[in-house]
């Protein structure tokens, strides 16, 4: 079943309301692992080397904190993430950029996650291969504790299954979707 359309929780429940049978892929690493064939390689943490616009990143999550640096032309900040090797400290300096303004992050915040997978995924073969892999399936980012990039639940939850009862947007997910759709078309 073609499920490229399904890029929002609204999509996702007016596919669900009509009756159309889906399959998911729960993800989520809090710690970078390094199984590159595996679920694991969908997470922003995950290590895995590319290149964009001239820097190397060692991770997704990098690349969308040094991009948010940048947004908000926080040039030190930018600087200190794009050398920082810990995702934790990374993680901490995407929290204390400059100028922030949380309406222009959100009009932002898709389309960079979107970039910096397209990358991560198109310059690591094996990643890119395995994200091909889960075509036909819907994937879910099950953070309990995010509810922007998740959907706020996590895959041991019983509830798991149930679309009403998650709390988030799933963002990294469907980010993760038009990665595959886009590249599947290469």
């Amino acid at each position: 079943m073609d499920v490229s359309g399904i890029l929002s929780i609204e999509d996702l429940k007016k596919a669900v309301i009509g009756g159309r049978n889906l399959k998911f892929v729960y993800f989520w690493q809090n710690e970078a692992g390094n199984d590159r064939n595996s679920k694991q390689c969908l997470s922003q943490w995950f290590p895995a080397k590319f290149t964009k616009d001239g820097f190397t990143y060692n991770s997704a999550e990098q690349y969308m904190m040094a991009q948010k640096a940048r947004l908000f032309c926080d040039e030190e900040m930018f600087q200190r993430i794009i050398v920082e090797k810990q995702l934790k400290v990374i993680k901490e300096c995407g929290r204390k950029v400059r100028n922030f303004n949380e309406e222009v992050w959100q009009k932002n915040r898709f389309q960079i996650v979107y970039d910096g997978n397209y990358a991560k995924f198109s310059q690591n073969e094996d990643l890119k291969q395995f994200l091909l892999s889960t075509n036909k399936k819907i994937l879910m980012e099950a953070s309990p504790y995010d509810k922007i990039w998740g959907i706020g639940i996590a895959e041991s939850n019983p509830d798991i299954e149930n679309i009403k009862k998650w709390k988030g947007l799933n963002l990294l997910g469907f980010a993760l979707m038009k990665v595959r759709n886009d590249l599947s078309k290469k």
